[in-house]
């Protein structure tokens, strides 16, 4: 009995320890280490008895410390969850958020939107994941899809100061020094400009340049007999490059107007005197190719006086000089005639202080990165200097002459080329000094900051001259669909717009079949430019679209290549290089290259390229004529089949061909012939005068007098309508 008492009394204190050392192992996180069993007993017996019993405890002592483990990581999990804020059901809304933000501000996907955006009077066509939405659009889709919405608190953005750079203010007139005259070259294409100037600085331009054509502004400093100075601009007389014309009359002086005295005024030479006009420059008239057995100045000057360029003789104040650029005859003339006018005008500028002038070209170079041509206008440029033009900036690192001879400054009036440049300049952009890189940066960065400003705001007009648009059509259709209820009206809406959404592609990058996709490659800045206002007058969009992907200067690049692959497009390149491995490229993976050197071929290229897009018209060219002259009716098992007796009055009826049947004027029919017979026998074909009788494969009744027409279907190339105005 005592001995049956003392192994329960040692049985229940083994259970009270365990129970002890699982709360220490528990408490302490140290689940993995092993139980050891507390013998508190030295009886041998029962110690003997009791080791079955521990090992099953040591068990159920396992499974209770697994369960302990999964609970502890159940409440650091919850504990976890805690630290994030989250109230369901309500959305931050801001103003101008985009399709795509707003989606992820409620986390759902962009289908939802579009699907909620059905019962508005957007239109789903002009939305796009970057669009921006409406403040009350927004709101509505929250509410429609079951949330609630507050505004998020904006913080408010200051007023951000102008960093801008501007021009100093006019120089003293007694730090004023001479400067050379710069004067423009101006007139039609091919009247002798770009002779006149080479005859002038006895160097070899007009052979360098593709087909005899000045492509882009050609800026050059001319040394005269008698010691003066004269800063020449050749601009392009070729229709495309009118911008150029006009950039160069803006920073010019002096315009010379070369007129051939052959053909007398044409239309660039119009154009040209409107640009001097605009600018308030004076002009002095050459007129070229004297030396020719046409030439007739005279009526030049005559034809002259319709565009109010009145000559000397005739009492007004152009100076007009009778030239041959080719053999150099009376070049000094019209060089003294130059000299008399800047001397009258007197030219000074301010050679102190920071520099100021005007980009007139600009372009990359391999070796040397980006460089500008350009003319200066104030102050002295040197090497070192830190300048900005548009939104980029440089620090001078060499400056070269016209010949590409490294020169150490550049005073007014003088062009020069700088080489420094972080990105190329647009021509026409106004050139400054500043202080330090770091204010060239902050005035790139202001200028930046204001163009995206103004394009936000340029965008924001459009959005809601749309969004004004769709409500004044949602309306229409709201009025139309007042008479059902709200219900029903709902229901109607979701299902006339519930395709357009199941329609729409998830990305646009499938371009439409009828679309040609352009990345337009120039040597020069004006170049691109000049093709890009040729793009602009395409105006036959209903034809073939054009896209244009990219633009830049420089040779044909790799990016390009895969740029024209992504975009199923053609590469046109304007004076520009590709190597053999971009052409093996490109031919590997069946992208074009158009590459030329002369304008109107690279328009022409271009054209011809459309026409390949545009799909073929189909013509129908008649073969043979005839006219119904009686009418019967032919017994066919149990059906009765309208014969017509015809005369064949011009050309021939063949079986093979197609046919329609004209009564009144009008086609009633338009098939293919049943049978065709000539008395009682199938003939093949009838000729000019002979009668015969068909039928149609369609049960038609004909009436004397109807007229058989036999015509031939072929497929004829379309030509595109665009004229780019040469």
């Amino acid at each position: 009995m005592n001995r049956e008492l003392l192994l329960r009394f040692e049985n229940l204190v083994q259970l009270r320890g365990a129970c002890r050392q699982l709360h220490a192992l528990s408490s302490r996180k140290i689940c993995g280490a092993p139980w050891k069993p507390v013998q508190l007993s030295a009886h041998p017996m029962g110690s003997l008895l009791l080791q079955p019993q521990l090992w099953q405890k040591d068990r159920s002592v396992s499974a209770a410390l697994s369960q302990c483990r999964h609970l502890a990581t159940k409440e650091e999990t919850k504990k976890k969850k805690k630290k994030i804020p989250l109230t369901r059901g309500e959305v931050e809304i801001r103003p101008k958020m985009t399709v795509e933000e707003l989606a992820q501000a409620m986390g759902k996907d962009i289908d939802h939107i579009y699907e909620v955006l059905l019962y508005t009077d957007i239109n789903l066509d002009s939305i796009e994941p970057d669009s921006i939405l409406h403040e009350d659009h927004i709101k509505m889709i929250v509410q429609k899809s079951g949330m609630k919405y507050k505004s998020a608190k904006l913080k408010e953005e200051k007023e951000r100061k102008n960093t801008d750079a501007v021009k100093r203010p006019p120089a003293d007139p007694a730090v004023l020094t001479p400067r050379p005259p710069v004067v423009t070259i101006l007139g039609h294409v091919d009247h002798g400009k770009t002779t006149l100037l080479d005859s002038l600085r006895k160097t070899q331009v007009a052979s360098m340049e593709a087909g005899g054509i000045t492509q882009h502004i050609g800026a050059f400093l001319v040394h005269m007999p008698s010691g003066e100075k004269i800063t020449f601009l050749d601009t392009p007389g070729h229709a495309a490059f009118s911008a150029m014309r006009a950039r160069g009359t803006n920073v010019t002086d002096i315009v010379i107007l070369v007129v051939a005295a052959e053909d007398g005024v044409m239309q660039q030479t119009i154009e040209s005197i409107q640009h001097a006009k605009n600018a308030g420059v004076p002009l002095i008239l050459a007129i070229n190719k004297c030396d020719k057995p046409e030439a007739d100045p005279e009526r030049v000057k005559k034809e002259l006086l319709a565009h109010d360029v009145v000559c000397e003789e005739f009492g007004g104040d152009v100076q007009a000089v009778n030239i041959s650029a080719l053999k150099g005859e009376n070049l000094m003339v019209l060089a003294e005639a130059t000299v008399a006018l800047a001397e009258m005008l007197e030219l000074k500028a301010d050679a102190t202080g920071p520099v100021e002038g005007t980009v007139i070209e600009s372009r990359k170079d391999k070796g040397k990165g980006p460089l500008t041509t350009a003319i200066i206008q104030r102050g002295t440029l040197r090497k070192g200097c830190v300048l900005v033009a548009g939104k980029t900036w440089a620090k001078v690192r060499f400056l070269f002459d016209e010949n590409g001879k490294a020169v150490h400054a550049a005073s007014p009036g003088i062009p020069v080329e700088i080489m420094g440049w972080k990105e190329s300049p647009s021509a026409g952009d106004e050139i400054l000094e500043v202080e330090s890189e770091q204010r060239a940066q902050e005035v790139v960065a202001w200028r930046t900051y204001v163009e995206e400003q103004e394009k936000m705001k340029e965008d924001l007009e459009v959005i809601e001259a749309k969004q004004k648009e769709h409500r004044l059509e949602y309306e229409k259709e709201q009025q139309k669909l007042s008479h059902l209820t709200w219900r029903q009206r709902k229901a109607a809406r979701y299902k006339a717009n519930k395709h357009v959404m199941f329609s729409r592609p998830k990305e646009r990058a499938e371009m439409d079949e009828n679309t040609l996709s352009l990345i337009v490659k120039g040597d020069v800045d004006g170049s691109v430019e000049a093709i890009l206002n040729i793009l602009d007058s395409y105006d036959c969009e209903d034809e073939c679209k054009l896209d244009i992907v990219y633009f830049g200067m420089g040779d044909i690049s790799e990016n390009d290549i895969s740029l024209a692959e992504a975009f199923n497009g053609v590469i046109l390149g304007f004076s520009v290089k590709a190597n053999e491995s971009i052409k093996k490229l490109a031919d590997r993976k069946g992208i074009k290259i158009k590459l030329h050197n002369i304008i109107y071929k690279l328009i022409e290229d271009l054209k011809d390229e459309l026409n390949s897009r545009l799909p073929p018209t189909v013509v129908e060219s008649t073969i043979g004529e005839a006219s119904v002259l009686d009418t019967f009716s032919v017994t066919v098992g149990k059906n009765k089949i309208p014969v017509a007796g015809c005369r064949v009055h011009k050309g021939l009826l063949d079986r093979k061909m197609k046919f329609k049947l004209i009564r009144n004027r009008d086609v009633i029919w338009k098939g293919c012939l049943s049978s065709l017979k000539y008395h009682k026998d199938d003939v093949q074909v009838i000729k000019t005068g002979m009668d015969c009788g068909l039928s149609l494969d369609k049960n038609l009744e004909f009436s004397i007098g109807d007229e058989i027409i036999c015509y031939e279907e072929k497929e004829v190339r379309q030509t595109t309508s665009w004229d780019p105005g040469f």
